[in-house]
């Protein structure tokens, strides 16, 4: 449910005669880039990142093409393999002590929402579908996981586009996976990008006009939103796209956005969400990125080239190639912050 004192405050926003201005923000030089995905357009959206703790130089990166289907790329952005799906939007993963499960919203079936299931295989590089499974009426558009620390529980976030947001418990303990939906939230108007703090169960959603909301992921929690941040034009354009963690120590890290309206990236720092900073990925030897729909960060070793974490961000025009993913190593971008 949206807060009142939350959309007073975007239409008094909306009522001044000046313009705002985006506050400006470092370039960050991409390290690397994928493969560019084989459909035209607006087809590359969201990726997912998979640390391999033994060899972190041969972590995997996941992507979806809303045209055809996923891709597992390597760390120099090679694509290791492909798997066919229609309509496949926003991806997330977890690894499961060793077996990782990756979750996209299917938007194949426009008029009743489904979330395709699979395994990744980390030896071979490669997806396995598990099955696609009903979700709810809508038409499904973002994707995110939680892990429940007490009992290790998954669960997933489907965002419609008209801005519900279904909660789903996935069962994979059966022969085959179980997904039920177990509660429904809403926002106002069409939202996507979403994460969850596996360390808090707080779930961050994206309302890509109107700014930042926090729900409590548990299950048997209110159903109302807490409004956190907004679209001002400032800190933070629309539309506000996708969302990413940073995470240090028990509460604390950043919130990252994609702030799509202004080709550029919003921080904010937890645990209370406060404007942070922001940058642009550009300024290199591989061309910058531009209208952002999908992010994923993971802090950690993955090697030489990213020794502090990786981000990796969808790369709306990569002219004269099609869409692809660029990659950004977590220390640069601290260096161009200066962040703690």
């Amino acid at each position: 449910m949206r807060a009142l004192p939350f959309a007073a405050l975007l239409l008094a926003g909306c009522a001044t005669t000046s313009v705002p201005v985006a506050i400006e923000a470092p370039m960050v030089a991409a390290t690397a880039e994928t493969d560019p995905v084989d459909t035209a357009a607006d087809a590359a959206d969201d990726p997912a990142i998979w640390r391999n703790a033994s060899d972190p130089a041969k972590s995997l990166v996941i992507g979806t093409d809303k045209k055809a289907g996923i891709h597992v790329y390597s760390l120099t952005g090679k694509r290791l393999s492909f798997t066919p799906a229609a309509r496949l939007n926003n991806v997330d993963l977890r690894d499961l002590g060793g077996r990782v499960i990756a979750a996209a919203s299917d938007r194949a079936d426009v008029n009743t929402a489904h979330v395709s299931l699979f395994t990744l295989d980390t030896a071979a590089a490669k997806l396995v579908p598990l099955g696609r499974f009903p979700v709810g009426p809508g038409e499904a558009y973002g994707m995110c996981l939680w892990t429940r620390a007490r009992d290790h529980a998954l669960f997933g976030f489907v965002v419609l586009k008209d801005g519900r947001i279904d909660q789903v418990a996935i069962d994979l303990s059966g022969a085959s996976p179980k997904v039920t939906t177990v509660r429904s939230m809403k926002l106002g108007t069409q939202s996507e990008g979403c994460v969850v703090d596996d360390r808090t169960g707080q779930l961050y959603v994206a309302e890509e006009d109107v700014g930042l909301w926090r729900f409590d992921a548990d299950p048997s929690a209110p159903v109302t939103g807490t409004p956190i941040a907004k679209v001002d034009g400032r800190t933070l354009v629309a539309d506000a796209e996708g969302l990413a963690l940073a995470p240090s120590g028990r509460t604390g890290g950043y919130l990252v956005v994609s702030s799509q309206g202004d080709n550029a990236y919003t921080l904010y720092r937890l645990p209370g969400v406060t404007y942070a900073g922001r940058f642009r990925i550009g300024g290199g030897g591989i061309d910058g990125t531009s209208d952002t729909d999908g992010i994923d960060l993971m802090l950690g070793d993955f090697g030489p080239a990213y020794p502090g974490g990786l981000l990796v961000a969808q790369d709306g025009d990569n002219a004269p190639a099609t869409q692809n993913f660029k990659y950004v190593g977590w220390d640069a971008v601290r260096r161009a912050l200066k962040l703690r």
